[in-house]
């Protein structure tokens, strides 16, 4: 499946809309990527999964990892499916702050002194993918790798970049509006 395949599944299965949209930033877009719903189909779930897997064995960075994570909501099936894939533990970062009760963790995880790879489904800023990161180095793990289902290109790789951070894509908004 190359992106103009993949482009078309995602607009035919309804993960990309063009309208006008407001994003949860409060920008305005003419486009919603969603990918939690699609996501909810075990088909989807199973094809993104195993793209995923290839993209990493064609990536150049040497993304070794232990462990797979993923940022509440979108990143954790993504983390799921490729942990059970793949056969390595996964770990899940909460969003919204420190718990004030149980453990009050805000990563479910081992992660200290692991290699971790962090997946998303969407990135757009970068804002929730580096707080998935800062949040995993404050637990002691290593992490140089995010994979992303859809950057829209709106500056997430600019900033992962800035921090030390590689952002690796399946497919960019670029290219699916280049197939539309």
């Amino acid at each position: 499946m190359d992106n103009k395949d993949l482009a078309d599944l995602l607009i035919r299965n309804k993960a990309i809309e063009f309208g006008d949209f407001t994003l949860s930033s409060g920008q305005k877009s003419d486009y919603y990527v969603d990918m939690k719903t699609f996501m909810t189909d075990p088909d989807m779930l199973s094809l993104i999964t195993l793209r995923i897997i290839k993209r990493l064995s064609y990536a150049t960075c040497g993304c070794e990892f232990d462990v797979v994570a993923g940022v509440a909501v979108g990143g954790i099936p993504l983390a799921v499916a490729l942990s059970m894939v793949i056969r390595k533990p996964y770990a899940i970062i909460r969003t919204g702050g420190k718990k004030m009760h149980g453990k009050k963790d805000v990563v479910i995880g081992d992660v200290k002194y692991k290699n971790v790879l962090l997946v998303e489904d969407v990135t757009t800023s970068g804002r929730s993918a580096f707080y998935g990161v800062d949040e995993l180095r404050k637990k002691g793990a290593f992490i140089n790798n995010v994979v992303t289902v859809v950057d829209r290109e709106s500056g997430a790789e600019e900033l992962l970049s800035d921090n030390g951070i590689a952002l690796y894509s399946l497919i960019k908004m670029s290219d699916i509006n280049r197939n539309v």
